[in-house]
């Protein structure tokens, strides 16, 4: 098959094109790291114009590194970090504020104020926690706080949309403004079930549904890029959020088959067909990624907030590491941890405790503790989340997990997975190619145009690249958890008394 599919993979911390060949070879590739901005502590904010301009810049470089130009570009497949919430003037294509990142808490005591009604509403409807993990109360949040942007969104002068929606906004110069289920199920406004977004949710937030985008599938042709912008029309075919991209990226096209993306979060998702089940550990219902003219398949998520990203705290904030390969060095150097845990609750805790009060503790600090240990346990933290992740979705299932694929930036970390397949006490695989977010995405648009005829020509596409087994006894294994379990706790205690001291200060005054 002559041609490329295009792959935009719009991260949280950067912006990314890929060029796939039929064999699913990367052919091409180009990233750009943008700006983070933390007005605030617990805040997180991008720029919506640096994030289309980064991406653009990288879509460019990529077709430029090989000599593509647009008539050997097949389709578009976009895939993002979702939950991000942007909201732009209808007219002039301007965002009203920064973009409001998913990792951002400034709306968790706008959570906290639901009524129980309102909780199991939104749950039974959306298969969400309530959490300001997610759209609705961020753009609630600017509704009330950007400049007469109420009034605009009731007059139908304003748009939303998560990344995707943005991406495709400006790539068709303002023409198609649309999204995928696989991000609509993830702004709390979306029902589920019906595939529509849900008058009572809009209501909660009073947000107009004037300003919410078309809901689409996955993979379809949505509208064509403005010629301008890469030099020709080209079929925009694909949007999913990324975990729902991974998942399809993987294979796991059947029910069971679950996937780990280690990215700036931890992302596990299952696979459970064509039945949206109702978690009763913590875990999230969203859409899966599914073609056009099939019935709408369904996962079962859990998400943890701070993976990736604590590895990059380590080498920016901390400075105990120059780049991120090096913590995989530093970590094998020691046999343990001297006894720490270090939980990364930067911006709370996600699946199964969803605690947004919950901040950083370090406990088991001893004067032996070196840098190395340190740096280990950073790494183990990671492990541990995912563990908490997997014991949910085992229990929610019934089943064992048999295997686990692996993906995202931090997979390519031995020493993360073995200590991963230890902890499961089962083996965890990992792809030759990695950047299965962008191949999924890749997948869904070249579906949507022909260049892949079906799912098994993309399953033939899969190889391994390597095999992790456990090898921990089980008495270790035990009294690890046993010691993330209690630092954990620590987490939580901390929280709690924080709120429970604002309480007292506020009867007392």
């Amino acid at each position: 098959m002559n041609g490329y599919i295009m792959a935009l993979d719009q991260g949280t911390t950067s912006s990314r094109c890929i060029l796939f060949d039929h064999g699913g070879k990367i052919c091409s590739l180009a990233q750009k790291e943008f700006s983070q901005y933390f007005p605030q502590p617990g805040w997180v904010e991008h720029d919506p114009m640096e994030i289309w301009s980064s991406q653009l810049a990288v879509a460019m470089e990529a077709m430029a590194q090989i000599g593509a130009a647009a008539q050997d570009i097949c389709a578009i497949g976009i895939t993002n970090q979702r939950e991000t919430t942007i909201v732009w003037d209808r007219k002039t294509g301007k965002p009203v504020c920064n973009a409001i990142v998913w990792q951002c808490r400034r709306t968790a005591d706008r959570i906290g104020a639901l009524s129980p009604e309102q909780r199991e509403l939104i749950r039974g409807k959306t298969g969400l926690v309530p959490d300001a993990y997610f759209s609705a109360s961020k753009i609630a949040w600017i509704l009330d706080h950007a400049d007469g942007a109420r009034e605009k969104a009731r007059n139908g002068e304003l748009c939303f949309g998560t990344v995707d929606t943005w991406l495709i906004w400006n790539l068709t110069r303002g023409q198609t403004y649309v999204s995928d289920y696989t991000n609509c199920s993830r702004t709390m406004l979306f029902n589920i079930h019906e595939l529509r977004w849900d008058e009572e949710l809009l209501a909660i937030w009073d947000i107009p549904e004037a300003m919410l985008p078309q809901a689409c599938p996955s993979s379809r042709v949505y509208g064509y890029t403005e010629a301008s912008v890469l030099g020709g029309r080209i079929p925009i075919a694909a949007a999913a959020g990324d975990q729902q991209a991974a998942l399809f990226g993987q294979c796991c096209f059947e029910p069971g088959e679950v996937k780990n993306t280690y990215g700036t979060g931890g992302f596990l998702l299952m696979n459970t067909g064509h039945e949206a089940i109702d978690s009763g550990q913590g875990l999230l219902t969203t859409i899966a990624a599914t073609p056009e003219g099939e019935p709408v398949s369904y996962a079962l998520e859990g998400s943890v907030f701070v993976a990736g990203s604590s590895i990059q705290w380590l080498r920016d904030e901390m400075r105990m590491i120059r780049s991120a390969a090096q913590s995989e060095e530093y970590a094998d150097e020691v046999c343990d941890t001297a006894g720490v845990y270090v939980v990364p609750a930067f911006t709370g805790l996600g699946a199964p405790h969803w605690n947004p009060h919950a901040r950083g503790t370090i406990v088991g600090l001893t004067r032996g503790c070196k840098k190395e240990h340190f740096i280990r346990a950073t790494l183990e933290s990671i492990c541990y989340q995912s563990m908490d992740v997997i014991t949910a979705m085992e229990e929610d299932a019934g089943v064992p997990l048999g295997s686990l694929k692996v993906d995202g930036g931090a997979s390519a970390n031995n020493f993360l997975m073995k200590f991963q397949a230890d902890l499961m006490n089962t083996e965890t695989l990992r792809p030759k190619c990695i950047e299965t977010t962008a191949l999924g995405a890749a997948y869904l648009a070249g579906l949507a145009v022909g260049y892949w005829k079906s799912r098994d020509e993309i399953r033939e596409n899969w190889q391994l690249g390597r095999r992790f087994r456990p090898d921990m006894s089980e008495e270790t294994r035990s009294r690890l958890m046993r010691g993330w379990r209690r630092a954990v706790r620590c987490a939580l205690v901390w929280a709690e008394d924080e709120k429970m001291e604002e309480k007292a200060e506020e009867q007392g005054s």
